[in-house]
């Protein structure tokens, strides 16, 4: 028969501090696989660290996974019913062959131990009695598990080392109890056994072993998820052959074979397959790799084409959009006159105003998108297109702008009369609201104000909008008097020639009559001879057509040497070409003669 006692033993007088609340025992290191990782600089993926221990509930104190080992310790295997945390736990006698264990004081506080080492698979048991053997501490202990080894002193303690950590936590649970062997009272058969932690180097070997365990499995389960996640390798390239040669060959002029067919091409190439007798093969295939050229650029410029043709499609799309948006906002203006906006009442004048405002934001967003795809082409415009568009075309389409900022700036100021209208009838309401004892006046009050308030802040949205536009409108105006100023300047200009060509062909000077025969032909040209006159002076013994060319870059960008050797040669009395060189190192260089044909004249 069990025999379970609550308080203090008979003894109570030599009684120590023992356990008097629900005994936690301490888990094995619950982050195994993290420690493990850390210690070989790895950091673990995604794996957490499971205690060795199973099922350990620490509310109760008990390991529930655990079946009893031994009838002789029926509170180590038998778990209790749940505990309530504010009642102390009332452990039991525990009746040995040779001893007896007698419970500590559940009132006192629980006995203190050390820090637990990794691995720990060994205890400390001290306060043992004097007369206690060997046998005796097996007897007691080998109910917590499997005993590996004992090394008792002749101190009163000893080491117990067990199978497995686990067993370390019961042994824990030991501690506090006091052992009485057999019947006897005398003090050297009795004792109060303190149970602790130790640090042995078989156990740490023992559990860095484990570690690098899992730290392998961890490598390998790392080294499969990177080769399932590796790319798959390029496939392999055919040694080159002729008959190789033959089937890339004929790839090549396949459109739909033709980019592994250069990729092989390139292989060979790289690996330096390239040699004498292969030289014509490999240039075959060049040639026919270059023969793809033109069919790209062909497929390049229709999709040019059919982007060209979508934005095209989209800018009409998107003014046909505008147009509408703009004759819906026409229909709230108009609704929103003096005439009409009398015989609404609040309810339809608040929603007519609620509609218009969102109509015009999203007409202007539009506005807005539409505006900024004429800018990108005006933008993407080269400086030849430009310089090809005359400068009535551009004064033509500065009025058109002008016309329709015009027709802008009237749609604006007829929103701000209506906003200014719609402000006054509402300054009108609030007063009568003022003058009027509703119950409800303080409401209709505070959203008149807000109304008022939004009215105010979009009339000077508007204002601000206006303006802008206003400004816009100076800036075309300004625009269209410069371009009008370079007509008037060009139209001069042409009067000047025409007037300088009728007194030349008048002249009787024999000196006018050779410049009118003379092939410069333009003011342009003559100061090209001018330019270049000076710059060969200073250059006695020449200088090459592209040197001249590069200075006259510095000045004109759009200068061609083409035109400038046309023109030189054509002055045979000013400019005269001499070959210096011989062989690979033969050059042509133009010197100035102007002084020899002014003394041959």
């Amino acid at each position: 028969m069990w025999v379970y006692e609550i308080g203090i033993a008979a003894d109570n007088s030599r009684t120590l501090n023992v356990d008097s609340t629900a005994m936690t025992l301490p888990m094995s290191d619950p982050t195994a696989w993290a420690t493990a990782m850390n210690n070989l600089g790895m950091a673990p993926l995604g794996i957490a660290g499971q205690p060795i221990l199973p099922d350990f509930d620490p509310a109760l104190g008990m390991m529930t996974g655990i079946p009893p080992i031994t009838p002789m310790m029926p509170g180590l295997g038998i778990v209790p019913p749940p505990i309530p945390p504010d009642m102390p736990v009332v452990k039991e006698i525990i009746h040995c062959k040779s001893c007896t264990l007698f419970p500590p004081n559940p009132n006192l506080p629980p006995p203190a131990t050390r820090e637990r080492p990794p691995g720990c698979k060994t205890v400390f048991v001290g306060g043992l009695p004097e007369n206690g053997t060997e046998q005796i501490i097996v007897e007691v202990f080998e109910q917590c598990g499997e005993i590996i080894a004992i090394r008792k002193s002749k101190k009163n303690f000893c080491h117990i080392r067990f199978a497995e950590e686990y067993m370390v936590d019961k042994a824990l649970y030991l501690s506090g109890y006091r052992i009485r062997l057999g019947s006897s009272t005398d003090k050297k058969d009795t004792g109060r056994l303190h149970v602790d932690f130790a640090q042995a180097r078989d156990d740490l070997y023992e559990w860095e072993c484990k570690q690098r365990m899992l730290a392998r499995e961890e490598r390998h389960r790392r080294r499969m998820e990177e080769e399932r996640l590796r790319p798959p390798s390029p496939p392999t390239v055919v040694h080159y052959s002729d008959h190789e040669c033959s089937v890339v060959a004929e790839k090549l002029k396949d459109d739909s074979k033709f980019s592994e067919a250069v990729q092989t091409l390139l292989t060979w190439i790289e690996r330096g397959e390239v040699n004498r007798r292969s030289a014509n093969n490999f240039y075959s295939m060049i040639q026919s790799a270059n023969s793809h050229v033109r069919r790209l650029v062909n497929e390049k410029a229709a999709h040019e084409k059919d982007m060209e043709e979508a934005k095209e499609k989209f800018k009409q799309a998107l003014s046909g959009i505008l147009i509408q948006f703009e004759q819906i906002v026409a229909v709230y203006h108009s609704a929103s006159k003096q005439k009409a906006w009398d015989h609404f009442t609040k309810a339809q004048r608040k929603n007519i105003s609620v509609w218009c405002k969102q109509a015009e934001e999203i007409r202007n967003i539009h506005n807005d998108e539409l505006m900024g795809i004429r800018r990108e082409e005006e933008m993407e415009m080269s400086d030849d297109e430009i310089e090809e568009t005359t400068e009535t075309k551009e004064t033509e389409e500065s009025v058109s702008q002008a016309e329709a900022l015009k027709e802008e700036n009237d749609s604006l100021r007829w929103q701000l009369d209506a906003y200014r209208n719609e402000v006054e009838l509402l300054k009108q309401e609030q007063g009568k609201a003022l003058r009027e004892d509703d119950p409800n006046k303080e409401q209709q009050l505070k959203l008149l104000q807000q109304a008022l308030q939004g009215m105010q802040q979009h009339l000077l949205k508007v204002q601000e909008e206006y303006k802008r536009k206003e400004a816009e409108l100076e800036k075309i105006k300004d625009d269209k008097l410069q371009v009008e100023k370079m007509l008037e300047n060009l139209k001069e200009k042409e009067n000047c020639a025409s007037r300088m060509c009728a007194s030349s062909q008048d002249s009787d000077y024999p000196l006018e009559k050779t410049l009118n025969s003379s092939p410069i032909k333009s003011e342009r040209e003559a100061l090209l001879v001018g330019i270049i006159s000076t710059f060969l002076h200073v250059h006695p013994f020449g200088a090459s057509i592209e040197y001249i060319c590069s200075y006259l870059h510095r000045l004109d960008n759009k200068i061609c040497t083409s035109d400038v050797e046309c023109l030189m040669s054509r002055l045979q009395h000013t400019f005269k070409q001499e070959m210096t060189g011989v062989g690979a190192s033969l050059e042509k260089r133009w010197k100035f003669c102007g002084f020899e044909g002014l003394k041959l004249t």
